[in-house]
């Protein structure tokens, strides 16, 4: 199995093997989420690497392969497990290759021997060469292919394959620069490394097709080893000293091939690292790079080895960025040169094998499970359960219910007890075990409140006991709180008895505390227990109280208490008793209010107001309340009702001498005369006085209006301005005395003969229009009475009523139709000696004789 290991565990096992290494210091925390996790590879390889050192090892999607300085091949489960165990050579493992289907296995060692086989047959390849093999790689499809092609390299590189004779063809594809050290085969291309640079070799074309030359050449090429690997068939990653290049394969245009290969390589990007490189692996558009370190001590200036770092970095044509940077701790990493690490990469799944002699660590991308873990190791509660509820499907390790309860810990250890009650409703959902829980927590540090307006109350239901505690916590310090609690919360949740008890208790120490006494009548409404609630209501003269008396139909428990909504709110009050006479009468509510003559008034003027018929039996108590509390409504009142004792409000006006008033009713009760006569002596307002007199149209008020105002001046101006469409106005001015001074009169006189002339020009419109609406209609007349009557034997005689048309139609036969519409026979009609020579319609004539009875004779 892994043994599944943070860096900073693993860092902290290098220090305990290096204390005498000066890169021992703590790095300080690096706040930015790491990309991939480490877990070191253990069970076998532990008891390998105990007694032999890694030399090299190759990764399968199935199995690993490992060798070592010993001569030994390991096949491993991903675990590390060893299933199978080679003894090749006595002397150390250079590399291991696999085809693609993990079933054949090319091995070579620096004794020189060479082996590719099947791992479910020995049958295949077995040479010993008289030079060290350092390399080894089978063609990708070696199992499926006929001619089992692979090639090795030392100082040549060779191309192996069995030709049709079943024999083994040896091809030197390249020699003669040095020591051949790397090698990767990816479908037709094959990549490999000597001490020059990198070649490119199309097995398809048998053509090579580039030469790619090392940056650096100071470095010793077996000390720092070139590193290849193929991001996908046609892109090659160089990665060799500090310097990285990547290649791209294109094909060439068919047109410029002639000599050339017909494939040509492009490098798309370099640039250089700052740390010498061991291995390069693909993800994705990025690269993983294995970077051996050294540094500088600060106490001795002496260059020390330092431990691997493992990055991922994005390509950029000409330098890269670095996405993330680990620093490893493997075993023994102080005595480690660069040509002692390696790394593999599986294709199947974004793993990565940090191979060292004495240690082999695995590093693979980080999953949502991974992330949650450093979000709340780095104490993000919030983004822990955010990214959890996202990816709830995709975790495996966490629950999101539990990352919430560790969020609502780790608040409440903050103080924060308000967002963490808020978070127990998202978080603890319908789980009423936990709910309680919380419950009590927070009543443990003095924190009810906090938790109290996010309880459940819908269909999920904590015990009664639950929320009663809360509302005796709330009620011991909070009033208002208490309130609001009851009021929004169903009355149903808690024991509502209980509750009542409790404040009654509180409201012996303090009676008239208002809260208390509206939240208990809160609590007697939900208990049905109306009376009380309307009794307490009615005593804070609360604005609820209209709203139950509605809801819950209590009319006939107001009934003595009318005087008292009156009181609190006039309006409502009245409005409800209106809007409800079938419950509560006119005569009940007028009882009531008999000793408040002033509530009295405002009941029956709005009942006036809605209905003028309804209260018409209290319309002469009315006239009183009127002229006591509301007198500019008194008029109006007169005005519209029918059912006034019109003596009675006489008495009354001309008690409190209401001039206004009083006029109106002489005038409704015929004395013109005296009103005429009250509004020119007490009111002195000519104005009103010809008002009066037009409404009444009397020739004799006018008169009388006349001769009061024929020595005031200023009446005389008022009426010479006022009386021109009423009364012909030199009957005013023979009456005026000629030494009178009259305010204006010249202005009074121009205005009287300006309506003269107004109504002179009005006359003659009239006419106009009144002679051109006769002629256009005599006209109209004439074109209908012009037009043909159809007769027909429908149509009968109107003196002797028997059909206008003869039933024999041959003889000859007189018809007479007047223009009215009306036919007769001739005959029918009285003889022309005794009517005159223009003969009329009898029928029409009888009525009123006119243009349409001439007559019309066929």
């Amino acid at each position: 199995m892994f043994s599944r290991c943070t860096m900073a565990e693993v860092e902290e096992q290098g220090r305990k093997s290096s204390e005498e290494s000066s890169d021992d210091s703590e790095e300080e925390e690096n706040e930015e989420e790491p990309k991939l996790k480490y877990e070191r590879l253990t069970n076998g390889v532990t008891e390998i690497l105990q007694k032999d050192a890694a030399s090299c090892m190759t990764v399968h999607d199935k199995f690993l392969a490992l060798g070592t300085h010993f001569g030994k091949v390991f096949l491993l489960d991903i675990q590390g497990n060893v299933t199978q165990k080679f003894d090749i050579s006595p002397v150390k493992i250079n590399q291991i290759s696999l085809d693609d289907s993990g079933e054949h296995l090319g091995i070579c060692s620096e004794d020189g021997k060479v082996q590719v086989f099947g791992l479910y047959t020995r049958e295949g390849f077995h040479e010993n060469f008289d030079c060290p093999i350092k390399i080894v790689a089978l063609h990708p499809q070696f199992g499926r292919s006929s001619s089992k092609q692979f090639v090795t390299g030392g100082s040549k590189l060779q191309l192996y394959e069995r030709n049709w004779l079943n024999r083994w063809k040896t091809l030197t594809l390249h020699e003669g620069e040095g020591t051949i050290t790397n090698i990767k085969w990816r479908a037709n291309l094959i990549a490999w490394a000597n001490s020059v640079g990198v070649k490119i070799y199309d097995i398809s074309t048998r053509q090579r097709i580039t030469n790619v030359l090392r940056d650096n050449a100071s470095l010793r090429p077996d000390m720092y080893p070139c590193s290849l690997c193929w991001k996908d068939s046609t892109t090659l990653v160089i990665g060799w000293g500090t310097s990285v290049k990547i290649c791209a394969v294109k094909e060439r245009d068919p047109t410029e091939v002639r000599d050339l290969p017909s494939r040509y390589v492009e490098i798309v990007s370099a640039f250089d690292t700052e740390f010498y490189i061991s291995g390069l692996g693909p993800l994705g558009d990025q690269l993983v790079v294995l970077y051996y370190v050294k540094e500088i001590s600060d106490e001795t200036d002496k260059e020390f080895r330092a431990r691997p770092r493992l990055d991922i970095i994005q390509p950029l044509p000409e330098a890269c960025e670095e996405i993330s940077s680990d620093a490893l701790t493997v075993r023994h990493f102080q005595e480690n040169e660069c040509r002692d690490y390696g790394l593999e990469h599986s294709e199947g799944e974004s793993l990565f094998y940090i191979i060292s002699p004495k240690d082999i660590v695995v590093a693979k991308e980080r999953d949502q499970d991974d992330h949650i873990d450093w979000l709340l190791d780095k104490k993000k509660y919030e983004e822990a359960l955010m990214a959890a509820e996202i990816s709830f499907k995709n975790i495996k390790r966490h629950e999101v219910q539990k990352i919430g309860i560790a969020y609502i810990n780790h608040l409440v250890e903050k103080g924060e007890y308000d967002v963490a009650a808020r978070k127990c409703q998202k978080v603890l959902g319908k789980n009423m075990e936990l709910w309680e829980n919380e419950v009590y927590r927070f009543k443990t540090i003095g924190q009810l409140k906090a938790i109290s307006q996010y309880l459940p109350r819908g269909d999920l239901r904590l015990r009664p006991a639950i929320y009663e505690m809360i509302l005796h916590e709330f009620l011991k310090s909070d009033f208002e709180g208490f309130a609001t609690l009851i009021r929004e919360w169903p009355g149903d949740l808690y024991n509502n008895m209980t509750v009542v008890q409790a404040v009654r208790d509180h409201l012996k120490n303090d009676p008239n505390n208002g809260t208390l006494l509206t939240t208990l009548a809160e609590l007697y409404t939900y208990d049905q227990r109306y009376d009380r609630a309307l009794k307490i209501y009615l005593q804070l003269r609360h604005k609820d109280v209209y709203q139950l008396i509605h809801k819950h139909n209590l009319f006939s428990s107001i009934e003595d208490k009318i005087v008292l909504l009156m009181d609190f709110d006039k309006e409502k009050a009245v409005d409800m008793l209106l809007d409800n006479e079938d419950k509560i009468s006119i005569d009940r509510v007028v009882e009531e209010l008999k000793d408040r003559p002033e509530l009295l008034h405002v009941y029956l003027h709005k009942l006036f107001k809605r209905d003028q018929h309804k209260g018409q039996k209290y319309h002469e108590k009315q006239i009183s309340l009127y002229a006591e509390y509301d007198r500019p409504n008194l008029l109006p009142f007169l005005r519209d009702s029918t059912h006034c004792p019109l003596e009675k409000a006489l008495e009354i006006c001309q008690q409190r001498n209401f001039v206004v008033e009083t006029v109106f009713l002489l005038s409704r009760m015929g004395n013109s005369r005296r009103a005429l006569q009250m509004i020119m002596e007490e009111l002195h307002d000519v104005d009103k006085a010809i008002e009066f007199a037009k409404e009444q149209d009397d020739a004799e008020l006018w008169e009388d209006l006349i001769s009061y105002s024929i020595d005031k001046p200023p009446f005389i101006t008022g009426l010479l301005n006022n009386i021109g469409t009423h009364v012909d106005p030199i009957l005013l001015i023979h009456r005026i005395k000629e030494d009178m001074e009259i305010p204006s009169l010249r202005d009074s006189l121009v205005k009287i003969l300006q309506d003269y002339n107004l109504q002179i020009l009005l006359r003659e419109g009239c006419k106009k229009i009144l002679v051109a609406d006769s002629l256009s209609l005599l006209k109209k007349m004439q074109r209908t009475q012009m037009r043909g009557v159809r007769v027909d034997e429908e149509n009968i005689c109107e003196a002797c009523h028997a059909p206008i048309l003869p039933t024999d139609t041959a003889k000859v036969f007189n018809v007479v139709v007047f223009h009215c519409r009306h036919m007769f026979h001739k005959d029918c009609l009285p003889s022309p000696s005794t009517i005159p020579a223009v003969q009329f319609c009898n029928i029409c004539s009888a009525k009123r004789r006119g243009p349409g009875s001439a007559i019309m004779e066929i």
